[in-house]
């Protein structure tokens, strides 16, 4: 490809409205344009990245045994109402009338189509396995489009369905996606952790997400550097870290671990004190000596209070309250009126102490003893609060985000925590799509069963942005070599001017295009600077720069994007020279 026959649209700067660095550097390289709120027209250089992550996808699929498909994206409406899913997906969920007044979606995802689909044609055990898969457009009507491809409304996705006879076989095809998604971020060239994750509005039973790790991503990933335990923060386990007598209290009973009184509980006047800093402050205590109460609604006709009690310096994790039994989903905090109703007091001095109705304790609080907690009556707080002294002992559960120096849940040493962005899922839907649907096939037996089901999702779109937020500098991107718009950029020097320099970057250019590299020669006619500010932005990880000085050398520059300074090269080898690079 020569780039005056390309279209090249660098930007010296991001429209102000950019947020993140990916978005920001896909803009002013000419990646994308913005078309409105979270959609994007792909343009030249931005769309041959994009197929290159869709062909390893599609590569690695086929490999694994998956077929291809493709579903519509607009999908009647009908099809939610069976699944349930019309209700429970939200406003996401983009709902329009045809002419005839029939209702319809944009797919987000297409568990529903490829059930209705597999209804129709499974009727027997020997029909199954199956995987199907599709690489194609989905909307999200998010409420707040933001950080350009990483959160559109519109976006390019991998997603697929296998359907089994047995549960056991679901989790053979479970790992064999395990293994294949590893495959594919591994040769795309990211830094990745795959981490054991909550189902969310997918449904089902086991789940894993994939994330790239890198400084910006929204997730936080817990992970043992000395293991391969790896967890999304919402999801891992936080094990008791207290001791009871020197006895690690993850291994005595959790109703036992609680320490010994030695003060006597205490009411005194905290005026003014709503926070646990501003209590620890007030008291000249450490937070982790201060005890947090959470208010929030019961399941049920009749929504009821439910205190749920923290220490001081931890956080609430809501996806682990949600899912205890009893307790509405999603969580839901209750009301000032409600509060004040169940406990007398207002937010900021609640505690269990006479409080008649559930209480849940975590696990970290059930090993503390002599802590601080409210009184249940506004500005007023106990001091040398024990449990079961001072009120009955409570559930205790596991309800806290996990912080770094936690015991590793694998037992094989402490906790760390990164950020990573998730670029892909896999799930274990069992049969809850099946069920809702009537997917059912007739067993050995010629008993009737329904379907186990897996659901398997790459954000291929949102990969690039990803690859960009790991991998760029202050000139621009640095793209992996396998998902670069191009592999290698010629740049002559003085193009319209020297004979020499033309033929020497032709020659080059026809013997690596006739090789199969992914070449392009810079025919511009721009100053050096130009062509190499583009280059850099854009993020050709490979750059050759053919001048008349290094031809009277006989040799032309090499650079790899992350090089500090150039290599030369004898003419005679570099097109070797070039291979050797590419294929390490």
């Amino acid at each position: 490809m020569r780039a005056s026959h390309y279209f090249i649209s660098t930007l010296k700067e991001a429209p102000s409205d950019a947020e993140v660095t990916s978005q920001k550097l896909m803009l002013r390289a000419g990646l994308i344009k913005k078309t409105a709120a979270g959609i994007y027209s792909w343009m030249p250089m931005g769309l041959k990245a994009l197929r290159k992550v869709e062909n390893i996808v599609r590569e690695e699929m086929n490999r694994a045994g998956a077929i291809e498909v493709l579903m519509p994206a607009v999908q009647p409406a009908e099809l939610w109402e069976e699944s349930g899913r019309a209700t429970h997906y939200g406003p996401e969920l983009l709902r329009f009338k045809d002419r005839h007044d029939r209702d319809f979606v944009i797919g987000p995802t297409h568990e529903e189509v490829i059930t209705d689909i597999a209804r129709r044609d499974i009727r027997s055990y020997k029909q199954l396995p199956k995987h199907f898969y599709q690489v194609q457009t989905k909307f999200r009507d998010e409420i707040r489009p933001r950080f350009g491809v990483m959160r559109g409304r519109e976006f390019l996705m991998k997603d697929g369905y296998s359907f089994h006879s047995s549960f056991d076989d679901l989790v053979r095809e479970y790992h064999n996606m395990y293994a294949t998604y590893t495959r594919i971020f591994t040769r795309i060239g990211l830094e990745f952790r795959a981490v054991a994750a909550d189902t969310g509005s997918i449904g089902g039973t086991g789940s894993h997400e994939f994330h790239v790790i890198a400084d910006t991503g929204e997730d936080d990933i817990a992970y043992c550097p000395d293991s391969d335990y790896a967890a999304n923060v919402e999801l891992a386990e936080a094990l008791p870290i207290s001791t009871v007598h020197g006895v690690a209290s993850e291994a005595l009973p959790i109703s036992t671990v609680h320490g010994v009184a030695s003060e006597a509980l205490t009411k005194i006047h905290t005026p003014g004190v709503k926070t646990i800093a501003e209590l620890a402050a007030f008291l000249n205590i450490p937070e982790t000596q201060t005890v947090k109460a959470i208010v929030v609604e019961s399941d049920g006709e009749v929504a009821q209070a439910v205190l749920m009690l923290l220490r001081g310096d931890h956080e609430l994790n809501e996806i682990k309250a949600q899912n205890l039994e009893g307790i509405k989903s999603p969580l839901t905090f209750a009301t000032p009126e409600a509060i004040a109703a169940a406990f007398g007091a207002n937010p900021g001095s609640l505690g269990p102490v006479g409080f008649t109705g559930r209480v849940i304790m975590d696990r970290s609080v059930a090993a503390m003893s002599d802590f601080v907690i409210g009184a249940n009556e506004d500005d007023y707080h106990y001091t040398g609060a024990n449990t079961g002294r001072d009120f009955p002992g409570p559930e205790i559960a596991d309800l806290r985000n996990v912080v770094a120096g936690d015991p590793s849940p694998d037992g094989k040493g402490t906790l760390a925590l990164c950020r990573g962005i998730e670029v892909g899922h896999i799930f274990q839907l069992r049969t809850k799509y099946a069920e809702a649907m009537g997917a059912r096939f007739l067993d050995e037996n010629g008993r009737e069963q329904a379907m186990e089901m897996g659901c398997y999702g790459i954000g291929v779109s949102r990969i690039l942005g990803a690859a960009i937020e790991q991998n760029n500098d202050e000139r621009g991107i640095i793209w992996p070599t396998a998902i670069a718009p191009f592999q290698l950029v010629i740049c002559p020097v003085g193009w319209s001017k020297s004979d020499a320099v033309r033929e020497a970057a032709q020659a080059l250019y026809t013997e690596l295009s006739e090789a199969g590299v992914d070449v392009i020669l810079d025919d511009r006619n721009e100053r050096p600077g130009v062509m190499f500010a583009d280059w850099e932005l854009i993020g050709v990880p490979h750059r050759v720069v053919i001048g008349d000085r290094g031809l009277k050398e006989g040799s032309a520059e090499y650079q790899g994007r992350r090089d500090a300074s150039a290599t030369a090269v004898p003419i005679a080898e570099l097109a070797a020279f070039v291979h050797e690079k590419l294929s390490a």
